[in-house]
Formats: structure tokens, C-alpha cells, sequence
């Protein structure tokens, strides 16, 4: 989530003042079940690193004009040498001492992540950690306070590269200076978010699924029109030929198990009759009964006319968004909390408030809802921003179009809620 930080030090640096925003480490699965990962709220002491959640929307003016006051500030950190790499210290925790905590000290206190005035300590103290912890929320990373892996890599990403990605950035935050609407969507890919805005100020956020490297989400301007609860899926031709015939391949029963019937002209196909080792299975047409826990929609579908034959909808696999790595789609955006999400969609559309969402998602039937006044939607690619208050953001440039080599920390993810197997399914995307 997008937060701001109220910090007594930043003043005393002469460089970027800097603060948290990312995903927090989200709560594992309930018990086996695939339960909604949500973002834990139990920020670090001390008292002073506590941060609150951002309410400007990241394409607003005010972000444009944070972000290129960013700029001149990583400028002026280039110009006074940057910061140090740091090894050794992925494994560090509250606790441990020598050489790799005192280089961690220094690299937190360069961009304002730690107080210079917390000492020279050897020791991995409380303070430390919550330097740390602002650091990973910056960078999308879980905020547990102990270094790991991925958080090491980001902090060797040189400043110049950083300052590149600010003023590349700025460039695109520009481009969406105009007038989005009164209410409009945000969906960043690089940051795998989802920002609903009314009146200036962010409404709701979720966490979100996109698209593989190889599968890239687009970028584009759209508008939500409808809501298909408790729809099917017809599976596309390019997943049929990527997924689902190397599925039956390999295990016979998983059209079966996964409740997909083949048709044809004629009706229903046995899977028995196809010879999955031809092209034989690329002639059906092939559709997903609903339900909310095989389903590869979930519950709902929002449905955003485009070119691209993407959509937006909910998951029968909830945990992926308790992940720092959710490029996982085959195109479409997967939301979290997507009941609240489709609340939002449909706030001005007459006979459609919580209590009806709830019924149709209840019902278990087939059920499409209208939009009254079809919400902008901007599907974004932003690896760098700062928000109001003088606080940056990074993000992997996942889909390599910052023109810069920016070393990805996803060689070192710590996953949270996929930590246990997810089951296989297939994920909606590109439409043929």
C-alpha cells in the first residue's frame, strides 16, 4: 500500500528524505484454506518509524511534482558518490553483529531510512530493523525487518540507475497530467497494485496478479462497463495451446478434476476421445464451470473493453497476494478484495450496493450488472515515484522498459502466502 512516514531525522539529511510505501508481509493461508492475504498493519517500533497510509493517487500533479523534486534530490546524492554496496548481510537479524550491520547502518541512513543520530552500533538493533523494514515497504518487498536476499539486492542497485528510473518516470507520470475523472482506476504493473481514486484522494487498494514477463500485461486507457458475477470461462486458444494441452499430457483427469468441458458443434467431447499428442485438442472450444474455489475467475469478472482481450477479475488462489513477486497472470489482473473493489465499480450504479453484491455472489448463478457511468480505468508501467511529503518508490522494472540494467531483486523473493503448494490451475489472460 501506498503510506507516508512522519520522521524527526529527515530534516538533518541534505539528500532525499525517504519513506515507506510497498506491500507489507501478508498472512499466511488459513489452515489449508486459500484465505484472502491481506497486508499486516503492525509497523515497527520505534514510535517515530511508524508510517500511515498515502491518500494521493500516483498519477495526480502532486505526484509529478514530488517525483521531480526527487529527482534533483538522487541527483545530489550521484553528485556526493552515491551509497556503498552491502554484502554479506542477507542473513542478517535483531540481533547479530559485526561489519555487514555497520555497512547496513550506512546504506539506511544515505536515503533517510535510518536516523543518523541511532549510533554507529555494530549490534542489529529495534532501530535497524525499522530501518530496514522502511526500506523493504519502498521497494515492495515483505516488511518483516530482517535482511534477506532480495533486500540486499535492491540496496545495491547503484544511485545513478535509481536517479534514471526517477527521471524516466517522471516522463510517464507527466503524460497523465490531464483530467482522469472524478473517479477513475489505477492499476500500476510494475508495483502489482490497484488504486480506486474519487475526488482526488485514494478510495481503495488492493493488491493485484499481472502478467508473466513472457505474458507482459498492456499498458492502456480503458473503462469498467460490466460485472459478471459468478461467471464461466471459456479458455483462449493461445492457453489452450500453451497450458492446457501440456496439462492432459501429463495427467489425463485434469479437465475433469478442474470441472473444463470440451464442445463442439455437436455438444460435449469426451476427454478420452482427443489425442492430446496431436493438434487434435486445438479444435474444441473449451469452458470452465463457475465456482469460486476451482474456477480460475473466482467470483467475479470486471469486464474493460480493449484490443487486448483482457480483463479484470477475483482468484480461486488468494494467496499469491500476500507474495513480493505477483507476475503470475497470462495478462489479465487479478484483485484483492475484490468485493470491495466491485462496491466501488458500482456505488452510483441504482439497485447495486454492498448488501446486492453479496447476494449475486451468494446465489452462485450467472449474474451481469451494468455499470451506469463506465469507470476509467489506466493500466500504468511506473518503476519510481515520490509521493508529497518527499517519500520514493521502486519497483523491479519486471518488463525491462526503463532502458537501464536495473539488477532484479526477484533472484531473492521472500514469499509469505504461496509458501505451501499452490493447486494447479489455469490463468485467465490473453483472449484470441
Amino acid at each position: 500500500m501506498r503510506i507516508k512516514a512522519t520522521n524527526r531525522f529527515t530534516a538533518l539529511l541534505g539528500v532525499a528524505a525517504l519513506g515507506t510505501l510497498g506491500l507489507s508481509a501478508a498472512e499466511a493461508r488459513d489452515q489449508g484454506n486459500y484465505a484472502q492475504a491481506e497486508w499486516a498493519q503492525d509497523y515497527a517500533s520505534p514510535a517515530g518509524m511508524q508510517v500511515q497510509r498515502e491518500t494521493v493517487p500516483i498519477l495526480s500533479a502532486q505526484t509529478v511534482s514530488a517525483t521531480e523534486q526527487m529527482v534533483e534530490r538522487y541527483r545530489d546524492i550521484v553528485n556526493r558518490g552515491g551509497w556503498r554496496p552491502v554484502s554479506g548481510a542477507d542473513r542478517l537479524r535483531v540481533g547479530a553483529k559485526g561489519p555487514a550491520v555497520s555497512a547496513v547502518r550506512q546504506r539506511l541512513i544515505v536515503t533517510g531510512d535510518l536516523d543518523p543520530a541511532a549510533g554507529g552500533s555494530g549490534v542489529y538493533d529495534s532501530y535497524v530493523a525499522a530501518g530496514v523494514k522502511r526500506f523493504q515497504a519502498r521497494h515492495g518487498l515483505s516488511q518483516t525487518g530482517a535482511m534477506s536476499l532480495a533486500t540486499q539486492q535492491a540496496m545495491n542497485v547503484p544511485a545513478d540507475v535509481r536517479l534514471h528510473q526517477l527521471e524516466t518516470n517522471v516522463v510517464r507520470l507527466r503524460s497523465y497530467s490531464g483530467d482522469l475523472g472524478r473517479r477513475f482506476v489505477i492499476m500500476n504493473i510494475p508495483a502489482a497494485l490497484v488504486e480506486t481514486v474519487e475526488n482526488g484522494q485514494v478510495v481503495t487498494l488492493h493488491a493485484a496478479g499481472v502478467g508473466k514477463i513472457d505474458r507482459q500485461s498492456p499498458i492502456m486507457n480503458t473503462k469498467a462497463t460490466q460485472i459478471n458475477f459468478n461467471p464461466t470461462w471459456t479458455v483462449p486458444a493461445s492457453i489452450v495451446k500453451k497450458d492446457l494441452i501440456p496439462k492432459m499430457q501429463k495427467d489425463p483427469n485434469y479437465l475433469t478434476d478442474n470441472k473444463i468441458h470440451i464442445l463442439s458443434g455437436n455438444g460435449e467431447v469426451s476427454p478420452r476421445s482427443i489425442n492430446w499428442n496431436s493438434d487434435e485438442g486445438t479444435r474444441f472450444t473449451y469452458r470452465q464451470e463457475s465456482g469460486a474455489d476451482f474456477n480460475s475467475m473466482g467470483i467475479v469478472r470486471i469486464n474493460i473493453p480493449n484490443p487486448y482481450g483482457v480483463f479484470m477479475h477475483d482468484t480461486n488462489t488468494k494467496g499469491v497476494f500476500g507474495d513480493d513477486f505477483r507476475f503470475i497472470s497470462s495478462g489479465c489482473v487479478r484483485v484483492q478484495n475484490v468485493r470491495e473493489y466491485i462496491t466501488w465499480l458500482l456505488k452510483d450504479t441504482p439497485g447495486w450496493g454492498r448488501e446486492q453484491v453479496e447476494q449475486a455472489i451468494e446465489s452462485g448463478k450467472r449474474v451481469d450488472a451494468n455499470i451506469a457511468q463506465p469507470v476509467p480505468v489506466y493500466w500504468t508501467y511506473i518503476t519510481a515515484w515520490a509521493t508529497p511529503d518527499g517519500l520514493v518508490q521502486f519497483r523491479d522494472d519486471i518488463y525491462k522498459r526503463d532502458g537501464v540494467n536495473v539488477p532484479s531483486t526477484i533472484g531473492g523473493p521472500t514469499p509469505v502466502a504461496s509458501a505451501e503448494p499452490l493447486p494447479q490451475t489455469f490463468e485467465p489472460g490473453d483472449e484470441e
